[in-house]
């Protein structure tokens, strides 16, 4: 090994050469979104504790959870969930052996990410009615 020429070249594939594409792009999304959904499970279940313990509990979980910041968590959440969902059905399709197109494939990832705002403003919608 001491006795070969040093090479420049970056190691392949290189973060500076690498495109990023929609499908790899919306597979990390994908991940990060199912970690994600952590948070507003666990905040759901201490919501669900507080409101079994105390009315201070209670008081104190429902105030972080009906703040701005919880909105805002919960909002995030929302569409973290939808997006998952929806890119869980793409996938589901995918293991039946369809839409590997290119064209299909970048359609597909698309209709996900519009699907998903569509949902989430669906269900803001619809739970201002109530």
């Amino acid at each position: 090994m001491s006795g070969t020429p040093k090479s420049n070249r970056p190691l392949s594939p290189h973060l500076t050469i690498y495109r990023l594409q929609i499908t790899s792009a919306l597979s990390i999304l994908h991940r990060m979104t199912g970690v994600a959904l952590a948070v507003p499970a666990a905040l759901i279940v201490w919501w669900l504790l507080a409101a079994g313990s105390s009315p201070i509990g209670f008081n104190a979980a429902n105030s972080v959870l009906t703040s701005w910041f919880g909105k805002t968590i919960l909002t995030l959440s929302l569409w973290a969930f939808w997006y998952h969902f929806a890119n869980g059905i793409r996938h589901l399709v995918w293991d039946s052996g369809r839409g590997f197109e290119l064209p299909t494939v970048t359609r597909s990832g698309i209709a996900v990410v519009v699907a998903s705002f569509i949902l989430t403003a669906l269900t803001l919608f619809i739970g201002t009615l109530t």
